[in-house]
């Protein structure tokens, strides 16, 4: 009896013992199982042992680029989310174009049916020209666009308005550099609809809407890759310096205003044909038609932004504010796709913070100074990796065959004319661009052209015509083959011959790898 006791005891012991080590090995390996998911096989390599999509999209930098000496690194990134929908809407260039559209087109002698009580707006009206340098006064034609404001669609409202709250932070710091009224931020809205990317038929471009040679004047720079006019803080610089000039001459905030959208000199005629009037409501029917729309349009979109709670507007949340960027300056050619892989912020965020590179790559030249703004839960891991990263992007850039365009200023820009016989796929491989970028450049949604058409091109080589393409051609057909030099690879040297891509370089000098020597001489033509 005392035997069979004992033995049951061992046994129920054993059973205890191998079910409390099973239970602990199972938390071991759960409590384990996101430290053991890397398997590290040598010093150069790190191997995701278990694939797992969800966690893929969470692994730290030093798990991205694949550097083994950046295994430790503490400074993970955790950039906002961001949704995208939100973002498409809120730069939906429709709304630039209804807007332009309305200012343009409007009739605004028209009576429009009433939002409000004539009497309620005068003295909306009064409080507002008290407390701004505008002449903010009533006046039935403003009464009738405030009103055709109010009946326009809400919800595209309130997202510009949700916009604004990113803009404006930054429009105020300039403005009040130049001791500008602040209220000259909504003139942004009228302009472009805060669309940093905004096009108008005439190429007034950019938030601020800067014709070509007015940007020029005021230090923004367009290339082929960057368009400073599209850059928010450049382009309000710029607007601001132009504004306080203005104002030195016209002393009059209206007439300002005025003279920014026709020019001075159409409001300077305007004033002798009025009989030397410097009263905006009295030249307005001496200046061009757009101009008479464009002062009553800023005055309704002020009004509409100062009393947007008493007319129920309810604009969502900004997703992510100005004062939550950061810039780094660009110490390497690298393009938005790279750096949404190692920092985690999505590229349509990349997009949305830096407009002004046309072609989602962020160039690097001398003496040129180009800013990457990053969310600042993400700039702090970028600068602590910035070596590693820009590894990275070069590895990368020399795997890709297609060569990136080369840096081209827009002076550089030629004006072709379409010849019988010419198709896109034509001109473009004549000055080594992209077709895709040709119709950019010449706001074409087809392929189709006419003998006789002018295009835009920006040519890949400086100092390109469209009188000495062909010889061009025919110098780069001359250069059979090419020595390799210390620091080459064969994505470098593609660049520096039109035409020619990684693939053909491999194929005609049969190579299997990417691996070149210093002296090496290398075949540029199938022949």
């Amino acid at each position: 009896m005392v035997k069979h006791i004992i033995l049951s005891l061992v046994l129920l012991f054993g059973i205890s013992l191998y079910a409390q080590e099973e239970n602990q090995k199972k938390q071991v390996e759960k409590a384990n199982f996101r430290v053991q998911i890397f398997q590290k096989v040598d010093s150069s390599e790190i191997i995701l042992a278990h694939p797992d999509p969800e966690f893929r999209d969470k692994l730290p930098i030093s798990a991205v680029i694949r550097d083994s000496s950046a295994v430790s690194l503490q400074d993970l990134p955790r950039a906002a989310e961001i949704d995208s929908v939100w973002r498409a809407q809120l730069t939906n260039s429709d709304l630039f174009n209804s807007m332009y559209k309305s200012i343009r087109e409007q009739e605004y002698e028209k009576h429009v049916n009433k939002e409000l009580p004539t009497d309620t707006l005068k003295a909306r009206l009064a409080k507002l020209n008290a407390r701004t340098p505008f002449n903010v006064q009533y006046h039935p034609v403003l009464e009738n666009v405030i009103n055709s404001y109010l009946k326009r669609n809400k919800k595209a409202m309130e997202r510009l308005m949700a916009l604004s709250e990113y803009y404006f932070p930054m429009f105020e710091q300039q403005l009040d550099r130049y001791d500008i009224p602040l209220e000259i931020k909504y003139l942004a809205i009228v302009e472009s609809a805060l669309n940093p990317r905004a096009k108008s038929w005439v190429g007034a471009t950019g938030l601020w809407q800067f014709m070509y040679r007015t940007g020029k004047a005021h230090g923004l720079d367009v290339s082929s890759y960057v368009d400073e006019r599209m850059d928010p803080q450049k382009s309000t610089q710029a607007a601001a310096e132009y504004l306080a000039n203005l104002y030195r001459t016209f002393e009059d905030w209206d007439l300002v205003l005025a003279s920014y959208n026709s020019g001075p000199g159409n409001v300077s005629k305007a004033i002798r044909r009025s009989g030397g009037s410097n009263n905006y409501w009295e030249l307005r029917r001496f200046l061009p038609r757009e101009t008479a729309g464009y002062v009553p349009a800023f005055l309704a979109t002020l009004y509409l932004f100062e009393y947007a709670n008493e007319h129920n507007f309810q604009p969502p949340a900004p997703e992510i504010a100005f004062f939550e960027t950061d810039t780094i300056k660009a110490k390497q050619l690298i393009t938005f796709e790279q750096i949404s892989k190692v920092t985690g912020v999505e590229e349509e965020m990349l997009q949305f913070l830096n407009p002004s590179y046309k072609l989602d790559v962020i160039p690097f030249i001398e003496g040129e100074d180009y800013m990457i703004r990053l969310p600042a839960t993400a700039s702090g891991a970028f600068v602590s990796n910035e070596a590693a990263i820009y590894n990275f992007a070069k590895e990368e850039l020399e795997k890709k065959e297609k060569a990136l365009p080369e840096y081209v200023k827009a002076e550089n820009k030629i004006r072709y004319r379409v010849k019988s016989g010419d198709y896109l796929g034509r001109i473009a491989e004549r000055y080594g661009v992209g077709v895709s970028s040709i119709k950019r450049w010449n706001d074409l949604r087809g392929n189709n052209i006419r003998i006789g058409q002018y295009l835009t091109i920006y040519p890949r080589k400086p100092g390109v015509t469209s009188q000495n393409a062909s010889a061009g051609n025919s110098q780069n057909k001359a250069a059979k083959t090419y020595t390799v030099r210390k620091g080459d690879s064969l994505w470098s040297i593609s660049r520096k011959f039109p035409g020619v891509t990684v693939q053909n370089l491999r194929s005609w000098n049969d190579m299997g790898t990417n691996s070149l020597k210093p002296g090496m001489k290398l075949k540029l033509s199938k022949g």
